[in-house]
């Protein structure tokens, strides 16, 4: 499969119409390389981003924002097993990931 890349940013246009992530705790299963974290993490409070995927986010770690060290965490993590028993999150995204 190609990767298809979005410049009129229609798919976090089309998103945000109907999520706010302002404040929000989201968990993004399936980050890749962060294209659409990068473009909706600024507005949470916080976002874990995981990713089965090594080299995928090898990639994501360069590519990371500075702005957003403190408030995006990355993990590889298969999502059949998540980590995370007592945490509440808000929003949860799967873009392309099933």
């Amino acid at each position: 499969m190609t990767l298809q890349r979005d410049p009129e940013r229609n798919e976090i246009n089309h998103l945000r119409k109907v999520t706010d992530f302002s404040g929000k705790r989201v968990l993004e299963i399936g980050c890749g390389e962060g294209r659409m974290t990068w473009q909706y993490g600024k507005w949470t409070e916080s976002t874990i981003a995981i990713d089965a995927d090594h080299d995928s986010l090898r990639v994501a770690k360069v590519d990371r924002p500075y702005n957003l060290e403190e408030k995006v965490h990355l993990a590889c993590v298969d999502s059949h097993d998540l980590p995370f028993s007592k945490e509440k999150f808000d929003i949860a995204i799967l873009a392309w990931s099933l």
